[in-house]
């Protein structure tokens, strides 16, 4: 079945950027004001320190030095000049020991569409000794959200605001419903500007339970559906590293069980060895059945 894409526009009012000034959340800023400038939306980004005299606002990201090095704005323009580009910037500094409930305060008091953050992958003691930032701040505000894994690049040059996808996995399985993720894969391809996009359906299972979606129509643009066996999680970073996927884009409903809260939800295990951003998509909070995502 098609999904005509030509009337979807992404679903962004609102990106929020919560950065920690490291070289990661750097590829993540680029992200999340791309992306802003893609949907005209209003980009807010936040730090949380532990006082006021620890973070000067300097050390905040410059939007505008980004944009004229991506030659949207002239060198020295004022602030003015951004909003001129279709997007508002706030930047929020925040003083909370917990940065986690400091930013989800301020996600209660301003929601967002998109949540655009770095994640440090850490598995086995390590993630038992670090205290996992980005993970539960996706989970608990429940907003679609694009991970950015440290030490990857992404399909966004912070040098030259150039765009690199053309590998999209989309994840599928019967719950929770794929097609929120089919439809996000492509109306942020096409937000984008991507032309030549190669979507990669996989499900892990049987053939004849693979579900049925509504695949994006767009010129240049060729879906493969994809079966395989075993281990969900490790099928699935296989096809990602075989197809040199670009992005992985999957419906998500968190935690189901004591199992998945000691080991972690499929997303999250997934997030632990993706060399690519994920997107993940809240899924349905009124279902009742179990997920493997």
């Amino acid at each position: 079945m098609s999904l005509p894409v030509a009337g979807l526009r992404l679903p962004l009012h609102h990106v929020f950027h919560p950065s920690d000034f490291s070289q990661a959340s750097e590829v993540a800023f680029a992200h999340a004001l791309k992306l802003a400038l893609a949907a005209r939306a209003e980009f807010r980004i936040m730090h949380v320190a532990p006082k006021a005299s620890d973070v000067p606002w300097t050390d905040f990201p410059g939007v505008r030095a980004l944009l004229a090095r991506w030659g949207l704005l002239p060198e020295g323009s004022p602030h003015e000049d951004v909003a001129k580009l279709g997007i508002n910037v706030e930047k929020i500094l925040g003083f909370h020991s917990d940065p986690v409930a400091s930013m989800l305060h301020a996600l209660e008091k301003h929601p967002t569409d998109l949540i655009v953050l770095a994640t440090h992958q850490r598995d086995g003691l390590s993630r038992w000794l670090h205290k996992a930032v980005a993970e539960p701040i996706a989970r608990r505000s429940k907003a679609m959200t694009l991970f950015i894994p440290h030490g990857v690049e992404g399909f966004v040059a912070a040098a030259d605001g150039t765009i690199t996808l053309q590998r999209i996995l989309i994840p599928v399985d019967a719950v929770p419903r794929p097609q929120p993720a089919v439809e996000a894969a492509a109306v942020t391809a096409l937000a984008l500007g991507c032309e030549a996009v190669s979507f990669t359906l996989a499900y892990v299972g049987s053939a004849g339970d693979m579900p049925v979606v509504r695949e994006g129509a767009w010129p240049g643009w060729t879906w493969e559906k994809m079966v395989r066996q075993g281990d969900v999680v490790e099928q699935l970073l296989e096809v990602a590293a075989t197809r040199s996927s670009d992005l992985i884009v999957l419906t998500t409903a968190g935690h189901h069980g004591v199992l998945d809260a000691l080991r972690g939800s499929t997303t999250e295990r997934l997030l632990r060895g993706a060399r690519c951003p994920v997107l993940a998509i809240p899924a349905n909070s009124k279902t009742g059945r179990t997920s493997r995502y």
